[in-house]
């Protein structure tokens, strides 16, 4: 998969399109998913231009992997869930659909089956009500 500099990753990134931002470090960003699986779905996103993870810089995808634990571990606390499923994808065949290194962080439950992936856009004040919840979990150190 090439990269695309347009991608909406990357122009979120530098700021032309909106995200519901849970957490931010110099190395990587982390936002609420507009399609989620499941609520408290989130990404998060290397600042590093890259598509897939064979491209990213071992210096960025520590970074990345950090921040990912990590709010998993928020997620856990803000919402309860019974599991957290963590999740990257590298290239169509595999299921990527944005042509930027990023990783899934959603909440499981028993019983409850995930929501089509990229289909219905979630309501904004819903989401940034969840993100509220992460964030208060969210530990940066």
């Amino acid at each position: 998969m090439t990269y695309d500099a347009n991608n909406p990753f990357a122009r979120i990134l530098r700021g032309e399109l909106p995200c519901i931002k849970v957490a931010e470090t110099d190395a990587a960003l982390a936002f609420m998913d507009l399609m989620p699986q499941a609520d408290g779905h989130l990404l998060v996103v290397p600042k590093e231009a890259a598509a897939e993870i064979f491209e990213l810089s071992e210096a960025s995808l520590t970074a990345s992997m950090r921040m990912t634990q990590k709010l998993a571990i928020a997620v856990r606390a803000a919402l309860r869930p019974d599991g957290v499923f963590i999740g990257q994808f590298n290239g169509a065949a595999a299921g990527q659909t944005v042509p930027h290194v990023h990783f899934h962080v959603i909440p499981r439950w028993q019983g409850q089956a995930l929501k089509m992936h990229a289909r219905d856009v979630a309501d904004t004040d819903t989401l940034e009500a969840v993100a509220q919840r992460i964030r208060a979990h969210w530990r940066a150190d």
